[in-house]
């Protein structure tokens, strides 16, 4: 299944898309290995572009905003390279940081497999065609994205993986889930 990608900004107005992360600086001159969340990584990755940083608020690099000079690819691994970030001193302030872009609502989405955050919030949550809840939000982690499903019996936590998530119908207004067992609490008899 393709990477699905949220929309869950650092920012106020959520007007941004997670775009990837800098895992660690690599070689000397300045360039950053870089965990991609997104399918599409030419058309986000492109010299020029500019990246909103999320990064903590002890960061020299706090509400600031960087630009891409160069990707390159080492070992089938994207690195990068910024304006201003010339050495592996510079690189390693930004190791953690993540990147985050302004979303163009008019954007064609990057394949049939990805979802914007915001369209799955608030779909109905069906099991066996039931419905059991609510989708509240997404979560970000570093394996896979979490949907938080609200239930008559509290929030679940639900891998968004296609073996467990397998059918987002945004136009139905649904998705389908399949979990294991004891991942919603289950009726006992």
């Amino acid at each position: 299944m393709a990477t699905r990608r949220g929309r869950h900004s650092p920012s106020e107005n959520n007007s941004q898309l997670r775009v990837g992360r800098l895992t660690k600086a690599h070689g000397l001159k300045g360039a950053l290995r870089l965990e991609l969340y997104t399918d599409d990584p030419e058309r986000r990755f492109f010299p020029g572009a500019e990246f909103t940083l999320q990064v903590p608020e002890t960061s020299p690099w706090h509400g600031k905003k960087i630009q891409l000079r160069e990707l390159r690819w080492y070992n089938s691994h994207p690195v990068v390279f910024f304006v201003g970030v010339d050495d592996r001193t510079a690189a390693d302030t930004l190791v953690k940081a993540i990147l985050w872009i302004e979303e163009d609502p008019s954007e064609a989405a990057e394949s049939d497999n990805a979802w914007y955050a915001h369209q799955l919030a608030g779909l109905e949550v069906r099991r066996d065609g039931i419905s059991i809840g609510r989708v509240l939000r997404i979560e970000h982690m570093p394996a896979q994205d979490l949907l938080i499903v609200e239930t008559s019996a509290g929030e679940v936590m639900v891998p968004f993986v296609s073996a467990i998530v397998p059918t987002v119908d945004l136009d139905g207004g649904f998705i389908t889930v399949t979990p294991p067992h004891g991942l919603f609490e289950e009726e006992t008899t």
